[in-house]
């Protein structure tokens, strides 16, 4: 595959990589990516008949995407845990407020995102509106949400003097966003699905078109992305958890693009990626579909003249395995003596554990559900 990155041009005292537009026929003959890239769409299409195997899948997927942007937000140096990010604001420690919110900022993109793209394409637009809501009210909210960037911004080192990476100086950013969207949205690029988003989310990441959140909003295109062009029917797909495990190799990966010109090592890292995260995904349906016979069939079945409050409660908590007992008492319509007599039953069979360790306010935790994320 002949393909030229770009280059490295001197501006007032530092090099600013400029890149190649890449909308443009791509001639690809690589017969070993070929391969792995056949065994990648045959793992995206068992994940999809996995997907549509699995009852209520809306309720994976919601947590799918918690875990997503808790990674995600990770690979940025947010801390927040999966279960930390699952409870209120107000049941958060001060100190962890602001990390939670950054998280739950990505949730609300990535969902108000997938709303979208029944209306509006994948473009600038899209990724603008992604990135404003990313960053409300949280430590980025000042450095231009939902607007691309109109000054020079670095990767790596405390200035531009000692950066790792400098991205293409800001009046170049509108000009390349423009190419990649035309480039998304072009039916005659050589390229397969896989090997389109992989050359997008390269090229996004080397843009750097905003002062923040550049990774998040890199990451999340690519979901959106595969929705968008059927590759998936349902948003059960996520990188982050791969690119997180493998977090010097993403960074390497894409700077051998930048500084030879060798796209190659970052496609087979990238596809492995995607057949890697399919296989966990699948083995995830399956967990739930097995962990949910088990609870239904061999669990719940013995508690007798509660069991069609225990049911309502098992299907609540496939929904969201943290709970608390007044949502319990609301949704089954018991007394809170006796939500906290289910709620005692449940922690008997094992489903539910209690996570607070206090005597008032408790909140419970599906364990079992819970670990499939994880």
């Amino acid at each position: 595959m002949n393909f030229k990155a770009g280059e490295f041009i001197q501006v007032k005292g530092y090099k600013a990589f400029q890149p190649e537009k890449i909308d443009r026929f791509h001639q690809f003959d690589e017969t070993d990516l070929l391969l792995l890239l056949e065994k990648a769409n045959i793992r995206l299409g068992e994940l999809n008949a996995y997907a549509e195997l699995v009852p209520d899948v809306e309720h994976f997927i919601r947590l799918h995407v918690v875990k997503e942007a808790t990674l995600s937000s990770r690979i940025e140096g947010t801390n927040t845990s999966l279960e930390d990010a699952l409870l209120k604001e107000e049941e958060i420690l001060p100190e962890k407020r602001n990390d939670w919110r950054e998280v739950n900022n990505y949730i609300l993109a990535m969902n108000r995102s997938i709303e979208q793209l029944r209306t509006l394409p994948l473009s600038s637009r899209l990724l603008k509106m992604a990135h404003k809501i990313l960053l409300s009210g949280v430590r980025g909210e000042h450095r231009l949400p939902g607007e691309f960037r109109r000054s020079q911004n670095w990767i790596g080192g405390a200035s531009l003097m000692d950066a790792v990476f400098i991205p293409p100086v800001w009046e170049e950013v509108n000009p390349l966003m423009g190419d990649l969207e035309n480039f998304l949205h072009n039916e005659n690029t050589g390229l397969t699905h896989i090997l389109k988003i992989a050359l997008a989310h390269y090229q996004f990441e080397t843009i750097h078109p905003f002062l923040d959140g550049n990774g998040r909003i890199g990451r999340l295109m690519i979901t959106l992305y595969l929705i968008q062009a059927g590759i998936m029917n349902r948003p059960v797909l996520y990188l982050s958890d791969f690119f997180d495990r493998n977090r010097q190799l993403y960074y390497d990966n894409l700077m051998l693009v930048r500084t030879k010109s060798d796209l190659k090592i970052w496609l087979r890292f990238f596809i492995t990626g995607i057949i890697e995260t399919c296989d966990k995904a699948v083995s995830g349906l399956k967990n739930i579909l097995v962990l949910k016979k088990d609870c239904e069939t061999n669990r719940i079945i013995t508690l007798g003249k509660k069991l069609q409050s225990a049911q309502v409660l098992l299907q609540l908590l496939f929904m969201d395995p943290v709970i608390r007992p007044d949502k319990v008492a609301q949704l089954t319509g018991l007394s809170m003596v006796s939500a906290y007599k289910l709620i005692e039953d449940f922690e008997r069979l094992k489903i539910l554990r209690e996570i607070t360790g206090g005597q008032r306010n408790r909140i419970y935790l599906f364990d079992e559900y819970f670990r499939v994320f994880e």
